[in-house]
């Protein structure tokens, strides 16, 4: 079970993952080596299961961020799944999902002419309804 002082840590560290662990000690009111053992037991209890960073995918030059809801033709999933993983530049998450589709692919495009050639592909192993990202 996780207490209030591993809830501060995790909170602080999605905050900024870089933060030194004499950094984070001062935040929580803990010394350097008492946070780092924290995190440490987090990190092995699989509480902690990476550390990564966040891009900005508009300076990357995908000024498009979509949703898709994607509804596939028949129970065999596997042409879409094989398309999808030969899209992985355009792709950021692919969820499956139950409700009102079968998954959920979360997409960056550079511009619509490369959206829309994706789409068309797309369309080939399944339908899907399009919602673009406005403002985050």
């Amino acid at each position: 079970m996780l207490d209030k002082t591993d809830m501060d840590i995790l909170d602080e560290l999605s905050k900024n993952s870089r933060i030194t662990m004499k950094e984070l000690g001062e935040k929580i009111h803990l010394t350097g080596p008492a946070t780092s053992a924290r995190v440490a037991k987090l990190e092995d209890m699989g509480v902690i299961e990476r550390y990564t960073i966040q891009l900005d995918q508009v300076k990357l030059g995908f000024n498009i961020h979509a949703f898709l809801t994607i509804i596939t033709q028949n129970t065999n999933h596997q042409p879409y799944l094989s398309f999808i993983k030969n899209q992985e530049q355009y792709l950021i998450r692919n969820y499956k999902i139950s409700g009102d589709g079968c998954y959920i692919l979360e997409c960056k495009f550079p511009s619509n002419k490369v959206m829309n050639e994706f789409l068309e592909a797309l369309n080939e192993y399944a339908n899907y309804k399009l919602s673009i990202v406005i403002d985050n």
